[in-house]
């Protein structure tokens, strides 16, 4: 509901993954990831944000492995809500959209997430 710290989605560890069921099929052509600005953070670094990152679709929930829209960098030195454009146009719609977190910017326990959209038609 807000972006006060501690108000995250946190996984152990700097890999995780979150599979979101759209309310109807779209063809996705953005994703925005937001974590807390730096300071905010009562230490003045987010070490527990995301870094490499990679957005999947998938048309059904049964699918082992989706469609690899994009893979991306969020920049913990940059704006705290960052959108980024996925290049999958030509790839059709999807109900399901995966964001599979491979690593975050150090934090050694958990890795914090505060908001994710995604944008499309």
């Amino acid at each position: 509901p807000d972006v006060n710290p501690g108000n995250c989605w946190a996984f152990r560890g700097s890999q995780g993954f979150a599979v979101i069921r759209l309310s109807s099929p779209i063809r996705p052509t953005a994703v925005t990831l937001e974590h807390i600005p730096k300071n905010l953070s009562p230490q003045g670094t987010i070490p527990s944000a995301p870094k490499d990152f990679a957005v999947y679709g998938l048309k059904e929930e049964r699918e082992e492995e989706g469609a690899l829209l994009g893979q991306f960098m969020y920049n913990h030195d940059g704006d705290p809500i960052q959108t980024f454009y996925l290049k999958g146009e030509d790839l059709g719609t999807f109900q399901l959209v995966e964001l599979r977190i491979l690593s975050n910017w150090g934090h050694p326990e958990y890795t914090c997430i505060y908001r994710f959209r995604v944008h499309g038609e």
